[in-house]
């Protein structure tokens, strides 16, 4: 029996980083004034934020005497010295109401200015979501692309025979499981506003779709039909989703409403359809199709029109994800009975394989479009993994037991 429910998980995801990209930014991040003893230590997590793009080297503040809250009391020459190229400084303090005042300024080391600062006045328990906020604008500021930290991703775990769909911040903390079975559950898809997912569970002893809501945690069966119903894929207004079903025999691509009204079949081959994603602009579908004799990546116009053929290196890509901006797509290519994450320009058709493991699946991408997360196999157990588009940062996301799988990122938090 299914049980639907909102808990915060056991155990968060571990991460574990390697690479980084060719010129990481040194950025010396001040210990905060005010946050020793609060139950979440800022720094700490804008750091780890940071680091974990593979964008930032930190430098160490330890041993510079009296550490600077305040613009004037910093020793620009001595951050210099130590290679720093950004100094981020910044206090907490409590309101006479209880809530904490957190301000923030991020510094150029050379040309001795500020380049942002910021004050949030937030309860204790927004902490952690502050320091993700705080370190997206740096991460914009210094970088030009929109930072990812405060957004969140979807997975799923199964341990001691169950499945939970979980979801996570994007560095692994705060896992709450959103729904949890004893049969499968695959294919998470993120509504275009973060409020809800589209998810196929088995309960049904048969793949079924549903949303449900992340806000109340109702949900509704969007598509029962007779036979095999899978692959959901929002549109990005909201309001549709391409489903996959075998109602009328091979896997075919439908369009269905949010609501599982109004049913339209969109694709029509003598192949196996599967797998649909929409471009970030609404007009194209990719999806993967046998349709030429192995399973490729095709491009359809949105509201119908001709397939086109993507993919002819290698005779097995499949799972393609758009990436944010609509020039590329990840997917995943076998080489050598390898399975690995690639990524192909749509205006070159060049193609570069990203990762080096043996079984990856379901690429998904971060929505800047900098970082794309899969999950994989290490020591015969399923793990997250992520890779810069570039392929030069990784990294691994593990729990501590258990497989986990199935992953998805989220959309900016608005």
């Amino acid at each position: 029996m299914l049980v639907t429910l909102v808990h915060t998980a056991q155990a968060g995801l571990t991460i574990d980083i390697t690479g980084g990209a060719a010129t990481q930014l040194p950025i010396a991040i001040v210990p905060f004034a005010g946050e020793v003893g609060l139950p979440q230590n800022l720094t700490e997590v804008i750091g780890a934020d940071l680091q974990r793009s593979g964008q930032f080297k930190l430098v160490s503040p330890a041993g510079i005497v009296p550490q600077p809250h305040e613009p004037a009391e910093i020793n620009y020459p001595a951050w210099r010295g130590r290679g720093a190229d950004a100094i981020v400084i910044g206090s907490v303090s409590r309101t006479p109401d209880g809530r904490m005042e957190i301000r923030f300024r991020l510094l150029d080391a050379a040309k001795q200015e500020q380049l942002a600062g910021f004050s949030y006045i937030v309860a204790t328990s927004q902490l952690r979501s502050t320091a993700h906020k705080i370190a997206d604008v740096i991460y914009q500021k210094l970088t030009g692309d929109q930072g990812v930290f405060s957004t969140r991703i979807a997975y799923v775990v199964k341990h001691s025979g169950r499945y939970e769909l979980q979801v996570s911040d994007a560095d692994g903390y705060g896992a709450q499981t959103i729904v949890n079975s004893k049969e499968s559950i695959i294919s998470p898809a993120w509504s275009p506003d973060g409020s809800r997912l589209a998810y196929v569970s088995f309960e049904k002893k048969k793949p079924v779709v549903y949303v449900q809501s992340l806000l109340s945690g109702g949900r509704n069966i969007v598509a029962n039909f007779k036979g095999s119903n899978s692959a959901p894929s929002w549109s990005p207004d909201g309001r549709k989703l391409a489903i996959v079903l075998t109602r009328d025999g091979n896997s075919q691509l439908y369009l269905i409403n949010a609501d599982g009204s109004g049913l339209a079949r969109w694709s029509v081959s003598s192949g196996i359809d599967t797998e649909p994603d929409w471009s970030a602009d609404g007009k194209w579908i990719i999806f993967t199709s046998d349709r030429g004799g192995s399973p490729q990546v095709y491009r359809m116009p949105a509201n119908g029109g001709d397939a086109r053929r993507l993919t002819f290196e290698g005779n097995y890509n499949v799972s393609p994800q758009f990436s944010p901006d609509g020039k590329s797509f990840a997917f995943i290519q076998r080489n050598s009975g390898r399975f690995n994450v690639a990524v192909q320009d749509l205006e070159t058709n060049q193609v570069q394989v990203l990762t080096d493991s043996a079984l990856d699946e379901s690429p998904s991408f971060a929505p800047n479009g900098k970082m794309i997360l899969y999950a994989t196999q290490v020591g015969g157990r399923g793990i997250l993994a992520a890779v810069s588009s570039d392929g030069r940062t990784k990294q691994r996301l593990s729990v501590q037991s258990g497989d986990i799988r199935e992953p998805a990122w989220g959309p900016f938090v608005k």
